[in-house]
């Protein structure tokens, strides 16, 4: 079962980073006496970004290294996304992993049990209408609902970023525990303190992820607070692509990553992070 936690507000503050400019090292593979907890971000990590959220295509051979992983693990993967765990199970069928949707506001434990945090239907409805308002003046911008949560997406109208970011901040200025998550080409409103480290450590309060070295692999500003929380485990925080963060290691792209995962599977199945 998932060990109930209370959403706070979390700081991000980067542990022993390199001196900027300096690049990231490659991360390692795991080795034996060390087992190893595998969190993964989605898009922009094991997706490539496409012109929307339900254009992403899984290739069918990272389903199967995810199952391998799964597997090798003895169950400790879990997906870590922006997106809810429903879509989640729609792009990764016929796998239903461990899970952690809309930034933390939903989680599914290894043993299939879910809870969800769900906002005031008042504050929601208010929540809802004022992204409305906001993506109707703003061409281009497209609004995704999701549960407990709304994304501004401005991909397809890059030279309203300012606009958004305004916009957004005084809807959650307005809005008490609402919070502003800025992302890739995104806004996303959420309830306050609800984010990914929280998330990762709520799910690594119970088996199989207990008691084993947190890694997690994002790409954006949203996976910080994952990277932070796993910094503080002395476990591995994985970048992908290049920018300011707290991440130890980086890979360049979704392509990396999946190249990267298989050496792993490859290394668990020579018994490279056996318990």
């Amino acid at each position: 079962m998932i060990r109930p936690y209370r959403p706070q507000i979390c700081e991000v503050e980067p542990r022993s980073t390199p001196a900027p400019g300096t690049p990231l090292p490659r991360p390692p593979l795991p080795h034996r006496g060390a087992p190893w907890a595998l969190f993964l971000d989605v898009d922009g990590s094991l997706l490539e970004f496409a012109a929307s959220p339900s254009g992403v295509r899984v290739p069918p051979a990272l389903i199967g290294l995810l199952q391998r992983l799964r597997d090798a693990l003895d169950g400790a993967l879990a997906l870590v996304s922006g997106r809810g765990i429903d879509d989640l199970d729609r792009l990764f069928a016929p796998l239903r992993l461990p899970a952690a949707g809309v930034h933390g506001c939903e989680l599914r434990a290894a043993d299939g049990a879910r809870r969800a945090l769900e906002l005031d239907r008042a504050l929601a409805a208010r929540l809802h209408a004022r992204a409305r308002e906001l993506a109707a003046a703003l061409p281009g911008v497209r609004l995704e609902p999701k549960p407990a949560a709304v994304a501004l997406h401005y991909r397809h109208a890059p030279a309203l970023a300012a606009q958004v970011h305004e916009g957004a901040a005084r809807i959650a200025a307005a809005l008490p525990g609402i919070a502003l998550q800025p992302g890739a080409m995104v806004c996303e409103l959420k309830p306050a303190g609800a984010d990914k480290g929280r998330a990762v450590e709520a799910l690594r309060a119970a088996p199989p992820f207990r008691d084993r070295t947190p890694v997690f692999v994002g790409d954006d500003l949203t996976d910080e607070h994952a990277f932070a929380a796993v910094n503080r485990a002395d476990g591995l925080s994985v970048l992908v692509g290049a920018r300011p963060s707290a991440a130890r290691y980086a890979l360049p792209a979704p392509a990396d990553v999946h190249a990267w995962l298989r050496r792993v599977a490859a290394a668990l199945e020579q018994g490279g992070s056996g318990p």
